[in-house]
């Protein structure tokens, strides 16, 4: 009780220093916890940051995540416990075991890029290795895909995101022997596939013009997610209602910065040999953008709200794989836990998005955005790359389609037993599992962090600038339709002078950027702004 008062009591005098100052002082306008783009001290701000292990009863958070309805702190005091359960989860037979075809063709471009390193290549199992009731054949008897859209070797249904491998097609892996980290495929290849992500934001949006919209108070959260648009006097500013782009456009960068903190978490060390962090890569990647790191946040609260909604679907899935009772019931013991904090953290309000007269339409849009992501995956030269892309894209795809497409009555277990695939529930607690890892391996750079000494620190941020990509948007519109930037122009002229104006100057301030930085030395090896490399 003593200490449960200390910590009201720091808290809340902390919220009154923020209040009286005008801007949360220490956590301000150049700290990550703020929706402006931090051009001071990024490095500091987020390794420097101290994550909050509790929250008080009646306490003030500090760190709204826009969008949403959680702050920093809450997801921050769940995170040791959300990855350990998670951790210990996902080694369980039933989620450990994904099945995928990662032979298909690239639909988009011709497949020349793969990677012949031995760390990008990864080892199938014999079918007889996996319980049979999870395998595909038996699996298939006892669910039927009705009214699905099919392509060569996969399919879709009108409700997914993204598009899943044909049954009888591919060969199955255990997702827990094999670690998502550097492999060492980068280059061109590499920096084509995150370009033609990118250029899949419908929308258009870059990192830029998504932080220049109104924030939420810097000590508030706000009722509902459309609060951040209002004006003093409680109206909607028409113009800043954009709730679908922020999303798209967090979700796709959110994924980018999660899987380079993988990548930095589990970096070889060429002169020893040995796997293990690497500071001077997080800082480079994610360090000196805080905005990134808000976005793995903002993932990891869309992923909980995912899985708070499917909370009693998933208690009513049979993950038992021997007839082993000891580890059936441990299996469900971590994934209550894994439920039972999604309900408290998971505070994310899909209903306000995909309203209006046009509702329908933008939602498609969105959809078939995503599932060309996921079909880019398959252009990954990468065999261990491609692997995970198809998970996370998937998992994301999962919980986008939980929190957009499905009601109440569709998530009934009873009602809809067949809703989710085997590999969709895989991929959901699997993707859920990426991002909480994310969140615990920046605890632990900012562990490392601590440990350097001035002249180290200043050592990884001058690296870090000197590496630095020109902070380019990503071209929009797509490459993979006759015209789609000027399809993309033409419809923002339409809808206003203004806006047509500034896009314009902006794709033009763009390929003169682009133009210099192919003529500049050493340029040509430089991609997007954000690290194009897997």
């Amino acid at each position: 009780m003593q200490g449960n008062t200390l910590c009201r009591a720091l808290r809340l005098a902390l919220a009154f220093q923020a209040l009286s100052l005008g801007a949360c002082s220490s956590l301000g306008s150049d700290s990550f916890l703020t929706d402006n783009l931090v051009r001071k001290d990024q490095v500091q701000s987020v390794l420097e940051r101290q994550p909050a292990q509790e929250i008080c009863e009646n306490s003030v958070p500090t760190g709204p995540i826009e969008t949403t309805l959680c702050d920093y702190e809450t997801v921050e005091s769940v995170t040791d416990q959300l990855y350990a359960d998670l951790h210990e989860l996902v080694s369980k037979p039933f989620f450990k075991y994904f099945q995928a075809d990662l032979y298909r063709e690239c639909p988009f471009w011709p497949d020349d890029g793969q990677c012949n390193q031995a760390s990008c290549s990864i080892t199938s199992l014999d079918e007889s290795d996996v319980p049979e009731k999870f395998r595909a054949k038996v699996l298939s008897q006892v669910s039927s895909v009705n009214e699905v859209h099919k392509l060569p070797g996969c399919y879709y249904r009108d409700t997914d995101f993204c598009y899943l491998d044909d049954d009888t097609e591919g060969e199955y892996y255990d997702l827990s022997q094999i670690p998502e980290r550097y492999t060492g495929y980068s280059g061109e290849d590499a920096r084509r596939i995150w370009r033609a992500i990118y250029e899949e934001n419908c929308f258009g949006v870059s990192e830029l013009n998504l932080m220049k919209s109104k924030n939420p108070a810097p000590v508030t959260l706000p009722d509902t997610m459309t609060d951040p648009f209002k004006d003093e006097n409680g109206s909607i500013d028409e113009s800043e209602q954009c709730l679908e782009k922020k999303v798209y456009y967090k979700i796709i960068s959110g994924l980018h910065a999660s899987i380079s903190t993988h990548i930095c978490y589990e970096s070889l060390n060429k002169e020893t040999g040995e796997w293990g962090p690497d500071l001077q890569c997080y800082v480079n990647r994610i360090a000196s953008h805080p905005e990134r790191l808000q976005y793995i946040y903002f993932n990891t609260v869309l992923m909980l709200r995912a899985v708070a909604r499917l909370g009693p679907y998933l208690e009513a899935y049979d993950y038992c794989a021997f007839s082993n009772a000891e580890d059936d019931e441990d299996t469900l013991t971590k994934l209550n836990g894994v439920i039972s904090t999604a309900q408290t953290v998971g505070r994310f309000d899909e209903t306000v998005l995909f309203r209006g007269e046009n509702a329908n339409i933008l939602k498609e849009e969105f959809k078939s955005h995503f599932r060309n992501v996921t079909r880019i995956m398959d252009c990954t030269g990468c065999d261990k790359c491609r692997l995970w892309g198809k998970v996370q894209t998937m998992g994301v795809a999962t919980a986008m389609k939980i929190l957009f497409e499905l009601d109440e009555t569709a998530l009934n277990p009873n009602a809809n037993a067949g809703l989710l695939t085997r590999q969709e529930v895989v991929a959901l607690i699997n993707t859920l599992h990426r991002f909480a890892e994310s969140l615990y391996a920046t605890n632990v750079f900012r562990e490392l962090w601590q440990r350097t000494d001035e002249d180290e620190s200043e050592k990884l941020i001058s690296e870090a600038e000197r590496a630095a990509k020109p902070r380019a948007s990503p071209a929009v519109g797509s490459r993979f339709a006759p015209g789609g930037l000027w399809a993309h122009i033409f419809r923002i002229c339409r809808e206003s002078t203004m806006d047509c104006a500034g896009y314009i100057a902006g794709v033009w301030r763009d390929a003169v950027r682009t133009m210099q930085s192919v003529f500049a030395p050493g340029a040509k090896k430089q991609g997007p702004g954000f690290s194009t490399e897997l």
